[in-house]
């Protein structure tokens, strides 16, 4: 497992609150943010029609430079919460295992509801020597206001198995999963059992 945390400097109550604009303007609409302890929190509110300026006079394109919004003890303290039944799919495998699992589509969500400075990305992508299998390697960044921290899976999956999609696809998905999993978010998966 690779980690890696650096210090960061905290930022401006001034820049926070216009990267908060601009998060409820652009990037969340439909959401609002809302003063919670030592931070921020996200909330769901009605649709509304958006201003094209913000309190600055500025346009819309104008963007804070920081997006960080709370420390990390904050956010990892929400990911490593138990993840509702609701949310957990169950997948067959062709040998008979049961495997309990959350989509990505629904760890992104997650993320972007208690990290939303969150980053991901591919770091690699390879292929066994018989050329069967893939694996890909995916790390996940969570940005708090007081560090950054990293997190790095692999994902395996057969050539012959389309089953699910794309077996790069399918392989990226399960290192997207897993990293998020070193963080703690559906952490519990891993340790039930499945009869």
């Amino acid at each position: 497992m690779v980690d890696q945390t650096k210090k960061r400097e905290k930022p401006s109550e001034e820049m926070r609150t216009a990267n908060l604009k601009y998060l409820s303007r652009r990037v969340l609409p439909g959401w609002t943010w809302k003063v919670e302890g030592s931070g921020y929190r996200l909330y769901s509110k009605a649709s509304s029609a958006s201003a094209m300026t913000d309190d600055r006079g500025e346009g819309e394109d104008a963007a804070p430079t920081s997006g960080i919004c709370r420390p990390l003890s904050e956010i990892l303290k929400e990911l490593n919460k138990k993840v509702p039944d609701s949310l957990i799919k169950t997948r067959v495998e062709h040998d008979g295992f049961t495997i309990r699992y959350i989509p990505w589509h629904t760890v992104n969500r997650i993320l972007n509801l208690h990290a939303p400075e969150w980053s991901g990305e591919v770091r690699n992508i390879s292929y066994s020597a018989d050329a069967k299998s893939v694996s890909v390697v995916y790390r996940v960044t969570l940005y708090g206001t007081d560090a950054e921290i990293f997190r790095e899976s692999t994902g395996t999956a057969s050539i012959d198995d389309t089953s699910y999609g794309d077996p790069v696809q399918k392989a990226e998905a399960m290192a997207f999963r897993r990293a998020c999993a070193r963080f703690g978010l559906g952490l519990h998966l891993y340790h039930e059992d499945v009869s």
